[in-house]
């Protein structure tokens, strides 16, 4: 089966084509990076005009990279919840009218479901159950997969995602957008110790997050040095805030497993490519023999290959939508998105 994947919920146009889900022909992303790097960060609007221009070109390059022709085509993909909605509109209505266009189903995606779904395309011997963490510029969450598309939240940031607080304090310090990997760069040459930044604790919710508080202590510190004229000891700010996300999310992922008495672990989205994060889970996970799979870099971001993967276990259940199928800002990851179809 043959999947064209369209991936827009941010600032990425990607389109990809999958063979059986795993088997991935094509990918092809169109980044906005270097466009939204004036403002320091995404700008929305300029996000979902710049999808329009280029979805056309990264579908049609996905299918002549692929070698097919567009009516070998089986179904058609779209990412249709979470991300910024006009984005999502963008690449949702590409994928629908295509869809059409060719006699082919539709398949909406949850964009979470599919940066789980990118481990399936770098280890094809990885099958649910297990759990995952899914750590980007948008979203922090700990899932319990108990299979393809039957998954349940386990924790979740209760406000800032622990990339926004990545990108929010490289933007104060000045470091380069996007802001996750500057810092992971800069904190290899600090000294994590010198400065103790909050670890926040939700009473009633174990495996939840907060990351607000890690966000305003580094940027009080920061505005500290810089309204006494000092200079901001950058890499140690940089070692203190991934030390201190590292230990908001790591113990708390390594518990959710045990809890749920999974023996696997997978992590996925940018922040899944921070290396202080990759070592320290890897390490904590290893004392409790807890396997660990962490895609390539190359799948860490969003891309059309990780929806074109999930589309298909989303086809396999019969997750089917429509030309009605509409887009969500916010959609819990175990809402099967084809069932909001009108």
């Amino acid at each position: 089966m043959l999947i064209l994947a369209i991936e827009s919920s941010c600032d990425e146009t990607a389109a990809a084509i999958s063979e059986n889900g795993r088997k991935i022909l094509s990918d092809v992303v169109f980044s906005q990076v270097d466009m939204h790097a004036e403002y320091g960060g995404v700008v929305p609007e300029i996000a979902s005009r710049k999808h329009v221009e280029k979805v056309s070109f990264v579908a049609l390059e996905a299918v002549k990279k692929a070698g097919i022709s567009p009516r070998d085509i089986n179904a058609v993909a779209a990412t249709c919840a979470p991300g910024l909605i006009g984005a999502l509109l963008v690449g949702a209505n590409f994928g629908k009218a295509a869809a059409l266009s060719l006699g082919v189903p539709f398949i909406p995606v949850h964009h979470i479901r599919g940066h789980i779904a990118a481990n399936y395309v770098a280890f094809p011997e990885l099958e649910p159950p297990f759990c995952a963490l899914v750590a980007s510029g948008g979203h922090t969450v700990i899932a319990d997969v108990r299979g393809y598309t039957d998954m349940e939240v386990l924790g979740t940031t209760r406000d800032d995602a622990a990339g926004e607080a990545f990108d929010k304090t490289a933007r104060v310090m000045g470091l380069p957008y996007p802001g996750g990997a500057a810092m992971d760069g800069a904190a290899k040459k600090g000294d994590p110790k010198r400065f103790r930044l909050p670890r926040a604790v939700i009473e009633d919710a174990p495996f939840d997050m907060s990351f607000s508080g890690v966000k305003t202590a580094a940027v009080n510190l920061i505005h500290n040095f810089t309204q006494k004229g000092e200079e901001v000891p950058v890499a140690d700010i940089a070692a203190a805030i991934n030390d201190a996300v590292c230990d908001s999310i790591v113990p708390r992922v390594v518990a959710a497993a045990e809890s749920a008495g999974r023996k696997t672990v997978v992590a996925a989205g940018g922040v899944a490519a921070n290396s202080f994060l990759r070592a320290r889970l890897s390490e904590e996970c290893g004392k409790k023999g807890i396997k660990v799979y962490y895609p390539p870099l190359s799948l860490c971001g969003d891309n059309g290959s990780m929806i074109a993967c999930q589309a298909y276990y989303e086809y396999l259940a019969g997750n089917v939508g429509n030309s009605s199928q509409n887009c969500y800002a916010t959609m819990p990851l175990s809402e099967n998105l084809s069932k909001l179809a009108l």
